[in-house]
Formats: C-alpha cells, structure tokens, sequence
C-alpha cells in the first residue's frame, strides 16, 4: 500500500523560507506525476509544483521565482520555499498520480481528483 508522508512545515514571518519533505513508501512502480498542492481556509485546493515521470518540473505562476521543486530520489521530494508571502500560508499536501490521467502541469487545469494517493498535509503559517 503507498503511503505518503510530508514534513517541514511551520510557521514564519513574511521574507522567510521552509523546506517540504514528502517521502513515499510501499509503491511498486514509478509514479506518472508526484506534486504538491495547498489549501487556505474557505478556498479551492490548488496546484503548486509537480513533476513528471519523465522528469519535468511545473511550478506555479504565484510561486514561480520563489519556490524551488526537486525530486531528491524516486521516492523523496522536496519543496523549498523562498520569500514566503502570508498569501502562501495554507496546508500543503503532496499527492501521487499512479495512473498518467491527472494533468501533470501548472499551465493546465491539475485534475486534482485524479491524484489517488495524498498524505495528511503540513501547515505553513506565514506572518506579515
């Protein structure tokens, strides 16, 4: 069974950076797409970066220039967030696609649904 584990959230002042570990486990074979997503209170879950099986990184036009994606092993993947705003605060999840249907790109609609494998979230705080 896949499991999906993030860490490294927190709270910080505006300006300040976090890093985002998300580690899988009990997968058998590659994922199609692996990415991080958020959810602010009262609003939609959005896409954030991802990557797919062929190694492309996406990041999103609100936090392009100001976070960084990287793959650190098939089964790590890590989110580094720089010049952190209060809009950034939200959970941030890190979710799975194991079936290539989900859109693996920030310049098309995610699919989100379509993402079947999610972990319980970290919290990111930023305060201006």
């Amino acid at each position: 069974e896949v499991q999906v584990a993030e860490s490294g959230g927190g709270s910080v002042q505006a300006g300040g950076s976090l890093r985002l570990s998300c580690v899988v486990s009990g997968y058998t074979y590659k994922h199609y797409c692996m990415g991080w997503f958020r959810q602010a209170p009262g609003k939609e879950r959005e896409g954030v970066a991802a990557i797919n099986i062929d190694g492309r990184i996406s990041i999103a036009d609100s936090v392009k220039g100001r976070f960084i994606l990287s793959e650190d092993s098939e089964s790590i993947l890590s989110l580094q967030m720089n010049s952190l705003k209060p809009e950034d605060t939200a959970k941030y999840y890190c979710a799975l696609d194991y079936t290539g249907l989900a859109t693996c790109s920030a310049q098309e609609p995610w699919h989100i649904p379509r993402f079947g494998y999610w972990g319980r979230g970290t919290q990111v705080t930023v305060s201006s």
